[in-house]
C-alpha cells in the first residue's frame, strides 16, 4: 500500500546480537470490525505477536496473502525473508503489500491492521472481502528482540515543533488516528491542522480531539460534490493556514522530476528542530502537485516536508 523497500532490507547489514530488524510473524484472523463502508479493522493474533513492537503511529508492515491458488502464505522465517520471497516463482509467489499497524497488544498476542475496501480488483481487498475468522496470513513487522531501530516509520516531527499539517487519504487514515492519538496526550500539544480525504460522509470517523487542532473531513462524494481521487487534498493544500515565518520571503526551490508511474514519491522531512512540520500522504499525483504547490509556490523549505505515494491511481507496487 505504501513504502519505498522491503521493510528491513536496508537493515540486515546492523543485525544486533544476531537478530533481524524485520522477521516473519505467523498470525491469522480473530475479529474483524467494520469502521465505515470503506474502512475495516482487522484483528489478527497469534503467539509469534508477542515478540513484535511497533515504533510510531505510521509504522510499516508487509503482509503477505493467499496465492492465486487460494494457498495460504508459508514463507520460512529467518532474516531473510524477502530473499525468500522473491525465491519463489512469480506464479506461485503470494502477493505482498504494505499496510500500517493501527494498534499491537503484545501482551494479549494482538495486532490491529485497518483496510481500505474497493472491491475485488487486488489480492488484498479481495482477501479482506472474503475473510473468515481463522483465516491464516503472514506479517514482516519489526522484531522485540532486535535492540536497535528497524525503521519502517517516517512520523519523525522535530523538537520544538508547535504547527503541524497533515494531509492524507483513506489510505493513510490508521496512521493519521494514531498520530492524533499520539499528540492527544502530550501535555502542550501543537497546532494542528488535519485534511482527510475520504469516499464519502459515511466515511468520517471519530477521531481523538486536540484542543489545538482543526480537522477538515473532505468527502469525495456527497450532495453536489463528485471528485477524483486526491482532488480535495491538493484543495486542503491551497487552504491550509501556514504559519507565515515559514512562508514569509521564502524562495523558490528546484524539484527532482519523479516519474510516479515507474518509482513511488518518497521525500523526508530532515530538521532536527524548528516550529513547522507537514506530514503528507496518499495518491501519488495528489502528493505531488501537493509537493510543487508547497515548495515552488508557497517557498516552503523541503526540510519541513515528509510527502509519501502511499499508492498509485492504475499501478501496482509492492
Amino acid at each position: 500500500m505504501h513504502p519505498p523497500a522491503p521493510l528491513g532490507a536496508g537493515h540486515q547489514e546492523t543485525i544486533v546480537m544476531s537478530q533481524p530488524a524485520y522477521r516473519l510473524f505467523n498470525v491469522e484472523l480473530k475479529r474483524r470490525e467494520q469502521l465505515s463502508p470503506a474502512l475495516t479493522r482487522f484483528v489478527f493474533g497469534g503467539p509469534e505477536v508477542a515478540e513484535m513492537k511497533t515504533l510510531a503511529a505510521d509504522q510499516r508492515i508487509k503482509i503477505f496473502f493467499p496465492d492465486a491458488s487460494g494457498q495460504p502464505p508459508s514463507l520460512p522465517g529467518g532474516s531473510e525473508w524477502y530473499q525468500a520471497y522473491r525465491s519463489v516463482e512469480p506464479a506461485r509467489r503470494p502477493p505482498m503489500r504494505t499496510y500500517t499497524i493501527r494498534a499491537l497488544r503484545a501482551e494479549q498476542e494482538e495486532v490491529d491492521v485497518e483496510f481500505v475496501l474497493h472491491g475485488e480488483n487486488g489480492p488484498a481487498s479481495a482477501w479482506a472481502t472474503h475473510a473468515r475468522i481463522g483465516d491464516r496470513l503472514q506479517l514482516a513487522a519489526p522484531n522485540r528482540q532486535y535492540g536497535d531501530d528497524p525503521g519502517g516509520y517516517e512520523w519523525k516531527p522535530p523538537a520544538g515543533v508547535r504547527h503541524i499539517l497533515l494531509i492524507a487519504d483513506e489510505t493513510a487514515l490508521p496512521a493519521v488516528a494514531g498520530i492524533l492519538e499520539e499528540l492527544a496526550g502530550e501535555a502542550e500539544p501543537p497546532v494542528v491542522e488535519a485534511f482527510l480525504e475520504v469516499p464519502g460522509e459515511a466515511d468520517i470517523l471519530d477521531l481523538p480531539a486536540i484542543p489545538a487542532a482543526r480537522l477538515h473531513w473532505l468527502p469525495r462524494h456527497q450532495a453536489g460534490i463528485h471528485s477524483r481521487n486526491g482532488e480535495r487534498m491538493v484543495e486542503a493544500a491551497r487552504q491550509a493556514r501556514l504559519p507565515e515565518r515559514e512562508v514569509a520571503g521564502g524562495a523558490a526551490q528546484e524539484l527532482e522530476d519523479i516519474d510516479i508511474d515507474e518509482e513511488i514519491l518518497w521525500e523526508l522531512a530532515s530538521p532536527e528542530s524548528g516550529s513547522f512540520y507537514a506530514w503528507v500522504a496518499g495518491e501519488s499525483a495528489a502528493v505531488m502537485a501537493i509537493r510543487r504547490y508547497l515548495v515552488q509556490e508557497r517557498g516552503i523549505d523541503k526540510r519541513h516536508l515528509t510527502l509519501m505515494g502511499y499508492w498509485r491511481l492504475g499501478k501496482v507496487f509492492d
